[in-house]
């Protein structure tokens, strides 16, 4: 059989570390993916990418629009001519 290096990366707990989310303290892990830091709170599931100065990078919505609204059909243009009726008469003052 041949052995296959497997890079697994070492999470760590941070002392006195407080979850963002839930509040729970001594709950965070930490590890580092391509030199950058990521953290996870064991008690509610709350993950979470920090940037070089340790601050956390948001994540996009869900519910945010970024495709382009698709163009309208332009509009047929149809030329309209009325006819007055002569059944319609105005009433008499």
């Amino acid at each position: 059989m041949s052995e296959v290096a497997v890079n697994k990366t070492k999470k760590r707990f941070i002392a006195g570390a407080v979850c963002p989310a839930c509040s729970e303290p001594d709950k965070l892990m930490m590890w580092n993916e391509d030199g950058v830091p990521h953290r996870e709170c064991v008690a509610c599931g709350f993950t979470d990418t920090l940037n070089e100065q340790g601050l956390s990078v948001p994540k996009e919505l869900g519910t945010r629009v970024n495709h382009l609204a698709p163009k309208a059909a332009p509009a047929k243009v149809q030329t309209v001519q009325f006819f007055p009726n002569p059944k319609l008469k105005k009433p008499a003052e």
